[in-house]
């Protein structure tokens, strides 16, 4: 049996959260996205705990109509959550439901904003994996090895215009998508989430860099323009990415006569 379903025979015995949680060593959120995702219903006969003190508790006053058409603990006519978690329950494993039951319990917003970290953390990181030092700038990788007296080895080269290009392109992308999560952010969120203000000054650098780089991608690949390409990408000419390159890599760039 999975652990949901050993999970619930507790819950149906009277057994807390914490202590579901406790003994199959998941977190509190999965024990209550368990509860919530398959429907888990506790009868009106199941044990309860001492330390649940359901007498403190009380009831109703006379004459209360708030529960009146309430059938009890169903789900709304037409409800679908039993289906679907079931599908997942029976396509996917422990560790992604888990991930599926803690997703549950966050905001569209706050979905958004994760998204929005770690695609931008990508395109910082993109500049030291990409970066090219200069127009001398050229990678050699092998791709074949050669046997015997016939046999011969054969090598890629990439040249610094191409490893540049491919970067732009790379990052236009990357900009485009993040553009894209920050203006879908900002539509859904009020204006005085403190998150806000922070991505609007991205959206308007990141809109920026993306106009001077498609500008860049049509100009003739030479070494001149190489040169003012890499200066823009990393924080000349007021592209507003300065600090994105530490002045150590910066500085190991050759000064032009």
């Amino acid at each position: 049996m999975e652990k949901y379903e050993l999970a619930e025979k507790d819950y149906n015995d009277g057994m807390k959260y914490r202590e579901i949680a406790e003994k199959y060593e998941v977190s509190l959120n999965t024990v209550k996205s368990w509860k919530k995702r398959y429907n888990w219903f506790r009868d009106s006969g199941a044990p309860h705990l001492k330390s649940v003190h359901t007498k403190e508790r009380g009831g109703a006053s006379n004459g209360n109509k708030n529960a009146k058409g309430n059938k009890g603990g169903a789900a709304p006519k037409g409800n679908q959550n039993a289906r679907t978690h079931g599908l997942f329950a029976k396509y996917f494993n422990d560790e992604a439901n888990e991930i599926i039951g803690e997703l549950q319990e966050q905001k569209p917003e706050d979905l958004l904003w994760h998204q929005i970290e770690i695609q931008y953390a990508a395109i910082i990181r993109a500049q030291k994996i990409m970066w090219v030092k200069n127009e001398n700038d050229e990678t050699k990788a092998q791709t074949q090895y050669g046997f015997g007296e016939s046999g011969s080895d054969k090598y890629e080269y990439q040249f610094a215009w191409d490893k540049q290009a491919n970067f732009l392109n790379a990052q236009s992308r990357a900009m485009t998508t993040l553009s894209n999560l920050i203006k879908q952010f900002i539509n859904i969120t009020n204006e005085d989430d403190e998150r806000t203000a922070k991505l609007k000054q991205i959206l308007a650098a990141t809109d920026n860099i993306r106009a001077r780089t498609e500008l860049i991608k049509g100009a003739k690949k030479d070494t001149t323009m190489l040169n003012a390409l890499i200066d823009v990408v990393n924080g000349g000419d007021g592209s507003g990415t300065a600090e994105i390159q530490s002045e150590t890599t910066r500085n190991d760039s050759p000064a032009n006569d």
